[in-house]
């Protein structure tokens, strides 16, 4: 029997594909209709620093919580603005759209759906992101959860408690008997293991762990890899 009564996944480069190359395509797209004197990878360049300062500043004490619609809207404006040209709102829209029609990764459907059928596990989803993008995200692909949490509906981005806390309590698991599974050290693992779940790394291209963030309980290359960790199989060895 599995030592978890419940599974949480991360969405975006866990489930489905989110690289920066499939954001330069969007952006591309936003530079042709909108007949901009720029390529896809001259704008991402611009507006990505402008997306960090705002991924930094939503941590810091008093600042209002803002969906990705709202703040990327404003990165839009603030770029366009300086280039004195542009449409943030069709930019949104473009990239809004391209959000929810993620590729899945090869693997995902059958581990989650394979997981959701599992008598003894609850299954969530915990995303920063939007619920416009997740939820047609769920529908395109057939992935069936029992609790999902979007970082609209908690309020809080990850690595915030309080997002982690929420699906804890949607899932109606105690935090030593849920696993967490995303590809980012900080704000999955981080997160995870501040409210006292197990973490594991979705490491899909062999990055070298950053000693700045608390190391994942299991590290993996691919979603089948939890099958074994959750109980379906004999149990992987776990990191020191």
């Amino acid at each position: 029997m599995s030592a978890f009564g419940a599974v949480v996944f991360d969405m975006y480069e866990t489930l489905v594909r989110n690289s920066p190359a499939l954001w330069v395509k969007t952006f591309d797209e936003i530079c042709q209709a909108q007949g901009l004197p720029l390529t896809g990878q001259q704008l991402w360049n611009l507006w990505r620093p402008v997306d960090l300062a705002f991924r930094e500043e939503r941590y810091t004490a008093g600042y209002p919580f803002k969906t990705y619609e709202q703040a990327w809207w404003e990165c839009f404006q603030r770029v366009f603005r300086d280039l004195g040209q542009g449409d943030a709102d069709h930019a949104i829209r473009l990239s809004m759209r391209d959000q929810a029609r993620r590729e899945a990764y090869p693997e995902a459907r059958e581990v989650v759906n394979g997981l959701y059928a599992a008598d003894h596990l609850k299954i969530g989803l915990l995303s920063n992101a939007d619920n416009v993008a997740l939820t047609p995200l769920m529908k395109l692909h057939g992935l069936r959860f029992h609790s999902v949490v979007s970082s609209e509906k908690a309020g809080a981005y990850k690595p915030d408690a309080r997002a982690f806390r929420l699906i804890l309590k949607e899932v109606q698991v105690r935090a030593e008997e849920c696993l967490y599974v995303g590809d980012s050290q900080h704000d999955d693992v981080q997160g995870a293991r501040d409210v006292g779940m197990k973490a594991a790394w979705v490491n899909r291209h062999g990055v070298k762990l950053d000693p700045k963030y608390p190391a994942p309980d299991y590290q993996i290359s691919d979603l089948r890899e939890l099958l074994p960790i959750v109980g379906t199989r004999p149990n992987p060895r776990p990191l020191p």
